[in-house]
């Protein structure tokens, strides 16, 4: 089991400096994601990392993992490749586009047109295997291993979670003295980047996990990394099955705090960024939101993580891949 560092971030934020947006930060509203505002100041943060290329924040990784490759003069002739349909083969696919290399793509016959198109568009060669995403993992497999292509993953690597962590580096930058910091939690690359660095800067982290897809909490519970239900709105992104050893390191290594959301708190905190702010971010970005109790947003509360008085907290909002159209739909309560 890899043990990620600081240093290791460090490198990362080098490598991918001028290749990635710096993420934009803007201000939360008195009481929106800290309660009652009378209850004492605070201030909070929504980290836009949405506005990523790709769409999330796996072209951090998905760059450093590349780049540091070429720096070392492993990226091979073949290429590289990745399974993975969602934010990840995007990513990847981005990424390869932009070092000048052939990223082929393994993904389930039955994954939406839209993805296979969208992947099209990034110049990648999308190879459709199965129905299930372990039919195009073991295709995935068996391609690195007949053409030498370099393999990625989506979450479980030290330069992909390397790459991920200097989001946290970023936001420190321009919030001195941050207490905290919010994040939804998949596979745990996010999660191990982040954590890594936080605990260098001194930043308590709140790893956020819908009620059925708890991996990490789950692996923080039985001290290993251990199989899990996956059911939840948010599954699509945070639908890992099991957290990676790297994530329950560093759970283990610095201050976590493990929470659980129901999918209905992530269904409003996604329709409540939409509503008061006109933000259109997939679930898993709401999910981080729906842990915080909210004053401005009444419904967007279910116990969760309750920052003290004069906390300082920055939420990530770490993907907007997603369809808007149940956004802009008219509900129920407002015929």
């Amino acid at each position: 089991m890899h043990q990620l560092t600081y240093g290791e971030i460090k490198a990362a934020a080098d490598r991918i400096a001028g290749r990635v947006r710096p993420v934009a930060l803007a201000p939360a509203d008195p009481g929106e994601f800290h309660g009652d505002p009378a209850e004492g100041s605070r201030e909070g943060w929504l980290a836009l990392e949405f506005l990523q290329h790709t769409g999330s924040f796996k072209a951090r990784g998905a760059q450093n993992f590349l780049q540091a490759h070429r720096e070392a003069g492993t990226l091979p002739d073949a290429g590289m490749t990745i399974a993975s349909g969602g934010n990840a083969g995007l990513a990847c696919a981005w990424a390869a586009r932009q070092q000048g290399v052939t990223a082929t793509v393994f993904l389930p016959a039955t994954a939406p047109a839209v993805k296979t198109a969208r992947l099209r568009g990034f110049g990648a060669e999308v190879r459709l295997v199965g129905t299930e995403y372990a039919d195009a993992l073991a295709a995935c497999e068996e391609f690195a291993a007949t053409t030498g292509a370099l393999a990625s993953h989506a979450y479980d690597h030290p330069l992909i979670a390397a790459g991920a962590g200097t989001v946290l580096e970023e936001i420190v930058r321009q919030v001195p003295g941050l207490d905290t910091v919010v994040v939804a939690v998949g596979g745990g690359g996010l999660y191990a980047g982040v954590a890594t660095a936080a605990r260098h800067h001194g930043v308590r982290v709140v790893a956020v996990e819908p009620e059925n897809c708890r991996a990490l909490n789950a692996a923080i519970g039985a001290g290993r990394p251990v199989d899990v239900t996956v059911d939840s709105v948010a599954a699509d992104a945070l639908g890992a099955r099991r957290a990676s050893a790297m994530a329950l390191d560093a759970a283990r290594q610095g201050e976590v705090h493990s929470v659980l959301v129901p999918d209905s708190a992530i269904v409003r905190a996604r329709r409540a960024l939409w509503e008061h702010r006109r933000i259109a971010v997939e679930h898993a970005a709401a999910t981080a939101l729906a842990a915080l109790p909210s004053g401005a947003y009444p419904q967007v509360v279910g116990g969760g993580y309750r920052p003290a008085p004069g906390e300082k907290v920055a939420v990530v909002l770490c993907g907007a891949n997603t369809d808007p159209g149940d956004l802009t739909a008219v509900q129920p309560d407002q015929a």
